[in-house]
Formats: structure tokens, sequence, C-alpha cells
């Protein structure tokens, strides 16, 4: 059952849940853009170092072992596994870099193409052909991920996992083991450069899953300028970082930690699930169907403070785990953003109203289209489909084209826009009267 129920005197409760009252009966008395690209930094063991690696669902299931030296299934995959439940698209920027381990035999000399520990784990054999040359092999994890033929060192191609080099013929070996390989330690310069480099990309919502206060507050203020100074309408999750911004997911609870992931890798399945969640839809109540054993024991008085103090929280529901309500971190309400700011479905849809119609505007009407009257008819027409298609999924209501202004601005390139439009948010409480007669 939802955490939130009882009896109410007015309709304030802050719990999602049922609130149900039974009384006598008196006389007389009647009563929509694409989403789903996250982007993180990687605290990977193999993966280039210092660029954006861009992987979609389908190829971290076939490709994984190539970008990052694990198969999607290994333990170390974990954070893609828990993001991809909900985005389509994630950009990785591996950190920390680190040592890249090599091995010697003759004149060959084989070096991982990646920083980082998991070169350790390759292993080169060569071996005569007998039909010439030589056969050389790559193998990781004692699979053969690579065979090419050769005579001399200069022919042989590098791979996904080493690269070559030497000069000569190349000679038997029964196998080059790599070693040195070295994982390096991430710096808050990493993070910079990180922000930096997505910054150029299209993403929808930015994880950091550590707990740097300092680096908390650099991917807050970051989210905060793409959304207040740039137009560019992302969100970013955190754990246990009170932002008080509409832009910052606020998530509450610890995850027992797995393997290399500490208590805060439950911001991979949140950053996924936030950057995947349509417009119309909300994740209030949703099951939480990751890998990680979340700690939700809570008690109803710490459930309400939680949402209280714009935490995304877990609870416990019998033999399931479930976010209590979808919302973000912001807790000072003004008349200019009031409660409905905090409800990330609210979000979502005036999120997906800023960036579309600046994709509209910027793909089919900057320097293509005269302001003049019939110019900003044609412009007002498209603005008044696009909101006509949000009523139809739901994530808006009550819209008419009237709702919609397209003037000129002071000057002769500017165009002026206001509307009025009514978010739709998915039930989360009920207060229900039951008459007795």
């Amino acid at each position: 059952m939802a955490a939130g129920g009882g009896v109410f005197t007015s309709e304030n409760k802050i719990l999602p849940g049922a609130y149900i009252n039974f009384v006598s009966k008196a006389r007389a008395l009647g009563s929509i853009g694409e989403r789903g690209i996250l982007a993180m930094p990687w605290y990977g063991d193999f993966g280039k170092v210092g660029e954006i690696i861009e992987i979609d669902c389908e190829s971290f299931q076939t490709d994984s072992l190539a970008l990052l030296g694990h198969n999607y299934s290994d333990d170390e995959m974990l954070p893609l596994r828990e993001a991809f439940k909900g985005a389509s698209v994630v950009k990785l920027f591996r950190v920390g870099g680190g040592k890249k381990a090599s091995g010697k035999s003759g004149s060959l000399t084989v070096t991982a193409v990646c920083e980082g520990t998991r070169g350790n784990d390759i292993k080169v054999v060569v071996s005569s052909d007998v039909d010439g040359g030589f056969i050389v092999e790559t193998y990781i994890d004692g699979y053969v991920k690579d065979t090419q033929n050769a005579e001399l060192i200069s022919e042989l191609i590098d791979n996904d996992f080493v690269c070559f080099s030497g000069t000569g013929a190349l000679s038997p070996s029964a196998g080059i083991v790599l070693a040195g390989g070295e994982n390096g330690v991430s710096s808050g310069n990493d993070y910079s450069l990180f922000l930096d480099a997505i910054e150029a990309e299209d993403f929808t919502t930015i994880v950091y899953p550590g707990d740097d206060e300092v680096t908390k507050g650099l991917f807050a203020q970051f989210t905060k300028r793409l959304r207040q100074e740039e137009g560019y309408k992302v969100t970013c999750v955190l754990r246990n970082f009170s932002a008080d911004f509409e832009g910052v997911i606020n998530v509450a609870n610890e995850c027992v930690p797995f393997k290399n992931f500490d208590k805060n890798a439950l911001v991979y399945w949140v950053g996924g699930m936030a950057a995947g969640a349509e417009v119309n839809k909300s994740l209030t109540n949703i099951i939480y169907d990751g890998e990680l054993t979340v700690l939700v024991n809570y008690k109803k008085s710490q459930l309400k403070e939680a949402v209280e103090a714009g935490k995304f929280i877990f609870y416990g529901d019998r033999d399931s785990v479930r976010v209590l309500k979808d919302i973000n971190s912001l807790v000072s309400f003004t008349s200019e953003k009031n409660r409905d700011f905090s409800n990330n479905q609210i979000i979502r849809v005036l999120d997906a109203v800023a960036n579309d119609t600046a994709k509209i505007f910027n793909s089919y009407y900057l320097g293509k289209c005269q302001n003049n009257d019939l110019g900003r008819d044609i412009f007002k027409t498209e603005l008044v489909n696009y909101h006509k298609n949000l009523m139809a999924i739901g994530a808006i209501e009550n819209f008419i084209p009237e709702n919609v202004t397209v003037i000129a601005g002071e000057e002769k390139g500017d165009v002026i826009v206001n509307e009025f439009i009514e978010p739709v948010g998915a039930m989360d409480k009920l207060y229900m009267t039951c008459i007795v007669e």
C-alpha cells in the first residue's frame, strides 16, 4: 500500500495515499521532443579517457566489451544496466585515467588501447601458421577477441583492445601477458572537463554518483546555468544534496554497497528513469526494478519530512520498493514558482515546451521566415499544433488556440510569444468521503 492514508480535515496531505472519511448523511445534503539521454561520468577500468562515449541499449549488449572492456552482464556494468532501465542512450565520459598495461616478446610490444587494470587481463598469443607466417590472437578473459595473420610486426593492425609496435619479423610466443595497468584517481578537474564536454551534447539528465559536496555543487550550478542562462532545460540527479531547485533531483535513499559501487549507486537508476520518463508520465509509486538493495526503513513521519524537504525517496511496500513521490529539490515556493514546480512531471511538460519551441524556432523560422503578420501567423499555427499534440497525449489540458499570442517585438527581428498552459499531473492523493445511511 502507499505510505499515506487515514482521514482528512482539509486537502493538505503531503504523502501520496488514500485519505477516506466516513460520516453520517446530513439531511438534504448533496454533495511531447525525444527524451531518454543520460549523461554521466564513468569510473571504469577500461574505455577511452577524456571523450564522450555514446552507447544505446543495443550497442550496450553487443559492443560493451570493445568500448568498456566488459560484457554487459559483468558486475562492472551494473551502473549502465541500472541506467538503461529508463534511458535509451547513455553518454559516458571516463574520469580518472591511469596507466596502460603492456607486454613484450622479442621485438613485438603490445600495449592496451586504454588505461586501467582491465588491460592486465589481456593476453596475445603468436603461433606459426601452417600456410606460412603467424597467427596473432588477442585474448581477454580467456576468449579470443581478435585474430589476424602476418609475417612482419608492421603488418599487424591495432584492434579494440591492444596496439602493436616494433620492427622486424614476428616470432612465436606462448603468451604475452599484459601487466602494469592501473586505474587513476578522479579529481575535480576531471569533472570540469566532463561538464565542458557534455555541454556541447544533447542530453536530458545528468548524474553525479559521488559524495564530494563541492562536486555536487558544481553539477547543480552547471544545471542551473544551462536552464536559466542557456535555455537548455536539463535535470540533474544527486544523492543527499538539497539544491532547492526544480532542475535538481535529490535522492534520499542509500543502497547496500555492491562490488565497487557505494551507497550512492541508486542515482544511476533514478537518472535513467528521469531521463526516459515521458511528459505524460509520472514516476510516483513506480516499482524499483534494478539490482541494488535499496534501504527503505523509514517511518511515516520520516517519509513526510523527506517529501517536505524536497527529497526523492523510496519506500517499502510488502515485497517491493517504490518511488514515494516524483519530486525535485525545490522547497522555497513563491508566487512565480509555486508547489507545482516541485512536481517532476509538470517540470517535464514545461521543459518539453521550452526545448521543443526553441528547436522549432531555430530549425524552421530563425533567419528563414519574415517577421510580418503572415510569418507570425505561420509560427503561431506551428505552436498551436504542437500544444494540441501535448493535449492529445494528456500532458496538458484545456488548451485552445487563443492561449497563444505571437506579436512583433520592438526591433525588426524580435518575436514575442505569450502562452497559457495547464500541465496535467498524475493522481497521487485520494480524498474520499463515504456517505453512510
